[in-house]
């Protein structure tokens, strides 16, 4: 007859056997993934106390008012894909910080779904292209239309 702490034991003494197991793995191959896995989480985070620059926008709809909610996407002019992702607020602006130092970036929007109040669907003017050259705040304008 087993008892419950008995149970435990046994699930106990797997759990380490598996842990350990899974740490001698890591530990051989972690030089060969370590890149990889770091070049997946994307950009480098800022710290508090890093020096920034601010792209600061607001998403414009067709009528020249101020639009929620729009997906808009920050990516190096350098990548193809996207790098951040944020929302517009209810002002229509949005923010972020970037690493300061001369850099280009390139802004757009994902509209997917986004529609006018009679039900047309919208589209962007253009993407912005930013220049970052210090610590600095820059302001652009995301133009929509019909």
């Amino acid at each position: 007859m087993t008892t419950h702490s008995a149970c435990r034991f046994r699930r106990s003494a797997w759990q380490f056997y598996f842990s350990v197991v899974l740490l001698l793995v890591l530990s051989a191959l972690g030089p060969q993934v370590s890149p990889a896995a770091h070049a997946a989480f994307g950009p480098k985070k800022l710290k508090p106390t890093d020096p920034y620059a601010l792209i600061f926008g607001t998403v414009w709809g067709p009528d020249d008012h101020p639009v929620f909610g729009v997906k808009v996407k920050i990516r190096r002019a350098a990548d193809k894909k996207p790098s951040w992702e944020l929302y517009s607020d209810h002002h229509g602006e949005f923010a972020l910080r970037v690493a300061a130092g001369k850099n280009d970036y390139i802004v757009g929007a994902d509209l997917k779904g986004v529609k006018t109040q009679d039900g047309s669907p919208v589209h962007l003017v253009e993407e912005v292209p930013v220049h970052v050259e210090y610590d600095e705040r820059i302001d652009i304008g995301l133009h929509l239309a019909r």
